[in-house]
């Protein structure tokens, strides 16, 4: 083999393992964000009923009495229905247990 093909293997290599390196890290960046599917009221999928949408969740709210702030309260969200993305199994998959009830 001549030394021009062993240097541009070399290279090759190099190169190779610098793209990888560094594609890597950047792979395991993107990892820790986590997407969260929520609906306009900032709940997740998993507040939510699912046979008539309404939201189970409770918001914190300041609490004034007489012009003076009394502490927090938790009151029902008054979300209606989950607007948000809808998981893929729900669109392709039927469900085929009877409802409970």
């Amino acid at each position: 083999m001549d030394p021009i093909s062993l240097v541009v293997g070399g290279v090759l290599l190099a190169l190779g393992f610098a793209a990888g390196r560094f594609g890597r890290v950047r792979s395991k960046a993107r990892a820790k964000e986590q997407i969260t599917a929520s609906c306009g009221c900032g709940h997740g999928l998993d507040q939510h009923d699912p046979e008539d949408g309404t939201c189970h969740a409770e918001l914190r709210r300041s609490r004034y009495v007489d012009g003076g702030w009394d502490g927090h309260e938790y009151v029902p969200c008054t979300c209606r229905q989950y607007v948000g993305p809808r998981p893929v199994e729900e669109l392709f998959a039927p469900k085929y247990l009877p409802p409970s009830g």
